[in-house]
């Protein structure tokens, strides 16, 4: 009986000390980084995530960085060359060499 109690308590310790050590790393690991940036019309545009549209292979929702301002995820239609807004639904026209710009030229 001694020696299953050993084998347990051995077992919980290694047990303890990896999943100390697994939270370690995921505390100083960094967030993920950009996976992409460009510079266009004197603005820093990083593209943080993207997501293709099922549905409608022109459409992709993207989070982007602005001169390192985060946005939410957005709607960016690079057919109609508009963007919904996150916050109210609303819709706006591309910036000459903005996000909207930038997500169509790599991804199509």
């Amino acid at each position: 009986m001694k020696g299953w109690i050993s084998i347990i308590v051995t077992t919980v310790g290694a047990i303890a000390i990896i999943s100390t050590g697994a939270i370690a790393f995921l505390a100083l690991a960094q967030p993920s980084q950009a996976l992409t940036c460009k510079t266009l019309n004197s603005h820093e545009i990083c593209l943080l995530s993207v997501k293709r549209s099922a549905k409608n292979h022109w459409e992709y929702r993207a989070s982007v960085s602005v001169d390192g301002v985060t946005r939410p995820v957005e709607r960016y239609n690079c057919r109609d060359r508009r963007r919904t807004l996150a916050d109210d639904g609303s819709t706006q026209a591309f910036q000459p060499d903005g996000a909207g710009t930038l997500i169509c030229s790599l991804l199509n």
